[in-house]
């Protein structure tokens, strides 16, 4: 008897083949219920939602992991797949699992994508609140402005207005970081020079210190700066960098940059103060400076204390101080201290006007080369008289006027008539009546001085043509017709007389007025009174002082000037006593006895 070969176990292979088909069969009995069950009523946006669940579905489908049968070969889902250890027959069908919902049960919710706003509808109220964040941070601005516009005007007046106005803009951009670097430089650098084993980093700091605080002294816009300063800059950082990596303490270097923040501050409110104070004092006196019908005289100086003495005693002396008006023109390294001197000086409610010479020169001709402001010029003359056999010699100082004098009628178009002063004059009687003067066709009216003549000096004076009879004449006090001067053309011609003069420096230049100052008025000057000045208080021991007193004005015309240590001790007290004692300035000047 035959034994009976083993049967092999088909149930676990069926079982395998079964779970396969099921999971693949499953998903598509519920795909295809959804869509029996759901009928026609469903509208297309329903189905069109339905489609977009349908990606989900297969994903979960390829996600299945493959199941391999442990004799080999693959499943496929379209078609059944023969036994391969030879016997026939195919794999039984599984059955279908009937997974429709009962009709009392409830239809299977698909439930709606969830709709994202468009990017404008969420954006939007963004916008909203940063506009409206702007505009409130805005009206919080001009609130302020408007607190502080009406603080500034409470403490200084108008001139908060009028500065707002004519505020200029300053390319400063250089010197405002300059100043930033300075700040944090010297706050730091208490901290830094405390500090053991940083003996060269306190140097190098303090080093650059001192050089942003020169740079910035003489720098008031970037233009000013030296072409150097991005290497100064870049140095600076640098050692402010090093500076703020070593261990200090904050809080020391906060209180140290609090301090020179309430130190700018308080400058800064001392130059406003300042300001509004000059301010205040030239807008009561503005509307006189250009009316033809006040008292007008000009002063070129830059000596503050001898441009005083002149006002002062112009003023005390006059019967209507009131009506006076004095232009002072300086140059700009003495401008703003003799705008400060006049400003707090009050001098008898006349008024004073403290002009820049070389800016007003460069705005109103700007193509004339000769900025700088000269001083009337003093020639040493030796005079000999020939009638006498010792021919004995003496010596006079003439006084004439600068190459400046010869712009006044530019600077001042509005005006008729000016009287012109040197600041080594004393005023002794009221001047008035020189106003009264009917100089005719006339110029320059001034006091004589016929110990030279014309002719006698002829080969200073050229080929033009002359009176070689004429006197000299004098500077000190000089009343000028402005419109008889416009008429003659004394600026053109005095302009063509100088491109004749061969200049090779500054010398040549001032010894040139000599002979253009003579030349520019032959024919156009008036002779004053000579008892108008008494001349030779600068140089000359013998004049006695009932002479002095008899004189409307005295002119400290020569080498030994009044406020000068070697000025002559007798002619001191007429210029000493118009000073201005009851500043407190005046304590630290050595001109008091």
């Amino acid at each position: 008897m035959k034994a009976t070969p083993p049967q092999r176990r088909r149930g676990p292979r069926v079982a395998v083949l079964a779970l396969v088909l099921c999971s693949l069969l499953v998903p598509l009995a519920i795909l295809f219920d959804h869509a029996s069950s759901s009928g026609d009523d469903v509208t297309t946006d329903e189905r069109r939602r339905q489609e977009v669940v349908l990606p989900s579905i297969d994903r979960v489908v390829r996600r299945d992991p493959v199941i391999r049968l442990p004799v080999g070969g693959g499943v496929r889902q379209d078609a059944p797949k023969k036994i391969s250890n030879g016997s026939s027959g195919v794999l039984p069908q599984p059955k279908q699992i009937d997974r429709r919902p009962s009709p009392s049960s409830t239809k299977p919710k698909v439930l709606p994508v969830p709709r994202t706003e468009p990017p404008k509808a969420v954006m939007e109220p963004n916008r909203q609140e940063v506009a409206n964040d702007r505009k409130r941070r805005d009206r919080g601005a001009k609130a302020d402005e408007v607190e502080n516009a009406k603080a500034c005007q409470l403490e200084f007046g108008s001139y908060c207005l009028w500065s707002t106005e004519h505020k200029v803009m300053m390319k400063d951009s250089i010197v405002k970081k300059l100043k930033d670097q300075l700040f944090v430089a010297r706050s730091y650098y208490p901290s830094i020079a405390k500090l053991e084993g940083q003996e060269a980093l306190s140097q190098e700091m303090k080093q650059n210190i001192q050089d942003h605080e020169r740079i910035l002294s003489a720098s008031a816009v970037d233009a000013d700066l030296p072409s150097f300063i991005n290497k100064r800059i870049l140095e600076m950082e640098h050692t402010i960098a090093r500076a703020k990596s070593c261990t200090v303490d904050c809080h020391n270097v906060d209180k140290k940059l609090l301090q020179i923040l309430d130190m700018t501050e308080d400058e800064a409110h001392f130059h406003m103060k300042q300001s509004a104070f000059l301010y205040n004092l030239d807008v009561s006196s503005a509307h006189k400076f250009n009316t033809p019908n006040h008292k007008h005289y000009v002063i070129l100086s830059k000596n503050v204390l001898a441009a005083s003495v002149v006002i002062n005693s112009t003023v005390i002396n006059s019967k209507d101080p009131g009506n006076n008006v004095f232009h002072i023109l300086t140059d700009a390294q003495n401008f703003y201290g003799m705008k400060y001197w006049f400003a707090r000086n009050s001098y008898k409610k006349s008024a004073l006007h403290v002009i820049n010479y070389e800016e007003t020169i460069l705005e109103k001709l700007p193509k004339h080369s000769m900025r700088e402001m000269y001083l009337p010029e003093e020639f040493r003359v030796l005079i000999r008289d020939t009638e006498q056999l010792t021919e004995k010699a003496r010596m006079e100082y003439l006084s004439l006027f600068s190459h400046s004098h010869f712009f006044i009628p530019e600077i001042f178009k509005d005006l008729k008539k000016v009287i012109v002063l040197d600041d080594d004059v004393v005023i002794q009687r009221d001047l008035s009546f020189l106003w009264n003067l009917n100089m005719g066709d006339k110029v320059n009216g001034a006091v004589q001085f016929c110990g030279v003549r014309l002719g006698q000096v002829r080969n200073l004076l050229g080929k033009t043509k002359y009176d070689p009879k004429s006197c000299a004449w004098m500077s000190g006090v000089n009343v000028i017709n402005l419109e008889k001067w416009r008429k003659h053309k004394v600026t053109e011609n005095y302009l063509q007389l100088l491109k004749q003069v061969k200049r090779t420096d500054e010398a040549s230049l001032r010894a040139a007025a000599f002979p253009l100052s003579l030349l520019s008025f032959r024919h156009l000057i008036y002779p004053l009174d000579v008892n108008l000045t008494l001349s030779g208080l600068g140089y000359d021991y013998g004049i006695e002082q009932e002479v002095a007193w008899s004189y409307a004005s005295l002119h400290y015309n020569g080498n030994m000037k009044p406020w000068l240590e070697l000025g002559i001790p007798d002619y001191r007290k007429y210029w000493r006593r118009y000073l201005t004692r009851e500043d407190q300035f005046m304590d630290e000047c050595n001109v008091n006895p």
